[in-house]
């Protein structure tokens, strides 16, 4: 019986120490970035400081670039838009360019519902809603404090989903903190 109580005993020390520790949770970004309307990116060309510059994706999701005209970049990686604005001056204007895109400005995200203040914000690279909420000052006093609800545009449609706090977000999705009722 002695055994018994030692060996229960050996069996939750390890338990207990696994409850002492906090959680930690994995911010899932869902890949590399795809670029969309209202982002703005810096193009750097090596060798040319003239077309090296900030642009602004438009609403038919293209940058206007000097010499080449508009180029589509909407949906595209940054290293898909470098690859085809390399392209674009690669016919007839630079003989071999190197051009690198990264993202300047993420467009914003959305917050409304309980919190301090409800609005448009920039958006950070892996935020999730809890540090939604905290860019928007915090909950209010009658805030539901565990769930909110996220609405991101997917294609054509609206999904709509309900999430806990430590849900990533991306540009340009709403974030809808509800009342709560007790």
């Amino acid at each position: 019986m002695r055994w018994l109580r030692l060996f229960l005993l050996l069996l939750l020390v390890p338990l207990a120490a696994c409850a002492m520790n906090p959680r930690s949770y994995w911010v899932d970004t869902a890949g590399p970035y795809q670029l969309n309307t209202g982002d703005v990116v810096r193009v750097t060309v090596y060798g040319d400081k003239d077309l090296t510059n900030t642009y602004k994706i438009d609403d038919s999701g293209a940058i206007s670039f000097p010499l080449v005209g508009p180029i589509h970049v909407a949906g595209s990686t940054t290293e898909q838009a470098a690859k085809r604005l390399s392209a674009a001056l690669a016919n007839g204007f630079m003989r071999n360019p190197n051009v690198a895109v990264e993202v300047d400005t993420y467009r914003p995200f959305f917050i409304q519902g309980e919190i301090t203040n409800s609005g448009q914000f920039p958006y950070v690279y892996g935020m999730t809603a809890r540090a939604a909420i905290s860019t928007a000052g915090g909950f209010k006093d009658t805030a539901d404090r565990s769930h909110v609800t996220i609405y991101r545009r997917n294609g054509d449609q609206m999904m709509k989903t309900r999430a806990n706090l430590d849900f990533p977000i991306q540009p340009g999705d709403t974030v809808v903190v509800s009342e709560r009722w007790l």
